[in-house]
């Protein structure tokens, strides 16, 4: 390699640009892991709350430290007055995460203390947004919807609560339904952490500046909205509707094959024998689907994953989006909310990685390779 003739990894493809404790695809097992944990694991005997805790401090909570953990969180959860106003007084007609991300510098602003590099300090800020961001999201969808702000709970564990701001507690309301919040609170265990993703890497570039923790999560909820990343939840679901028909399913599949079309849900970077977060949403999506008489996705998601698989040469698979995008609709949630309920859980990897590029800090500033115009003069002007 030359300076004339650079190696160029578009979109830093295999690039290994630092160290992380956080979270690992193991090669072996195909595993994705926090803090050496397998995730399906986790999602099968863990709460949302000990999962934060664990990305937060290295390893799980015991009982009384878990007490703990989660009433200073619930203590967290309400908003000033000045916040829901600033929120009921955006347009409708904007995208949710452009009320979250407007939240969370306000959030910002008004924080009381001076931004510091301590990653005790940057735990408490965490706390905090991871106690705030549901609540500011359960407002936007009720005002949308032109119902009433429900206060958060103190008492509900963290996805019962947000289940109960956003549908209350009437008949058939999934914040009654002791399976839906599990099925909902394993969704939240498998979007919290997954490395150097787009958002990460976005909080981690900020962070690298020495910029404040707010404006690393600002940037990261950008970096998510795009459809390559966070919008993918959202996108399967609108391809479900847009088919709607279990008999259409592997036409529209094929077509979509045929013109070379995206068909989000699918495909990894990272992963090269499927995604190991899939088959536990996969259950849960199922599960959902059969105890709301809502089984018509289950076909259809079965056909187009059959339908990927046999017609791509590299056999393609589902990732995470695929069976929770239908899962979140099973549950009530409007479709434009699919991805700031998935900040609600990567705001826990997002500031893990805060904390340690801070702790081992180098200003991320990659070089490129220039392919324009060669050194030249500004003609004279003429008189």
């Amino acid at each position: 390699m030359s300076d004339k003739n650079p190696e160029i990894r578009k979109g830093l493809y295999g690039v290994v640009v630092d160290k992380t404790a956080i979270s690992k695809v193991v090669p072996e097992t195909n595993s994705l892991t926090y803090r050496g944990y397998p995730v399906q694991e986790l999602a099968r005997y863990c709460t949302f709350e000990e999962v934060a805790y664990l990305l937060w401090n290295g390893k799980l909570p015991g009982q009384e430290t878990l007490i703990r953990f989660s009433a200073r969180e619930k203590a967290l959860r309400h908003l000033d007055r000045h916040l829901i106003d600033l929120i009921t007084s955006m347009p409708k007609s904007c995208h949710p995460m452009d009320v979250l991300r407007t939240a969370i510098s306000y959030i910002g602003a008004s924080d009381p203390e001076s931004y510091t590099k301590d990653s005790e300090h940057i735990r408490r800020t965490a706390l905090e947004l991871m106690a705030k961001i549901p609540t500011i999201i359960a407002l936007d969808i009720r005002r949308r919807r032109g119902e009433s702000y429900i206060e958060p709970s103190r008492k509900k564990g963290f996805a019962e609560n947000f289940l109960w701001m956003v549908f209350g507690d009437e008949e058939g309301s999934p914040a009654n339904n002791r399976a839906d919040i599990e099925a909902f609170d394993k969704s939240l265990i498998l979007y919290a952490e997954h490395s150097f993703n787009a958002s990460t890497f976005a909080a981690r570039v900020v962070t690298s500046t020495m910029s404040d923790t707010y404006s690393a999560i600002a940037a990261a909820i950008g970096a998510l909205k795009g459809p390559l990343h966070g919008g993918a939840n959202e996108a399967v679901m609108h391809n479900f509707i847009e088919i709607d028909d279990p008999a259409k399913t592997e036409e529209w599949t094929l077509n979509r094959l045929k013109n070379k079309d995206l068909v989000m849900g699918f495909g990894h970077r990272v992963y090269k024998n499927g995604d190991s977060r899939v088959p536990t949403m996969s259950e849960a999506f199922r599960e959902l689907a059969k105890a709301h008489g809502q089984e018509k996705w289950v076909e259809m998601y079965d056909i187009m994953e059959k339908t990927m698989y046999d017609n791509t040469s590299i056999k393609i698979q589902p990732n995470l989006d695929f069976p929770a995008g239908p899962a979140y609709y099973i549950l009530g949630f409007d479709i434009e909310f699919f991805t700031p309920i998935f900040v609600m859980a990567r705001i826990t990897g997002w500031t893990a990685h805060i904390v340690e590029q801070n702790e081992n800090n180098s200003l991320i500033r990659p070089l490129s390779a220039y392919c324009g115009e060669e050194q030249r003069s500004v003609p004279p002007k003429s008189h």
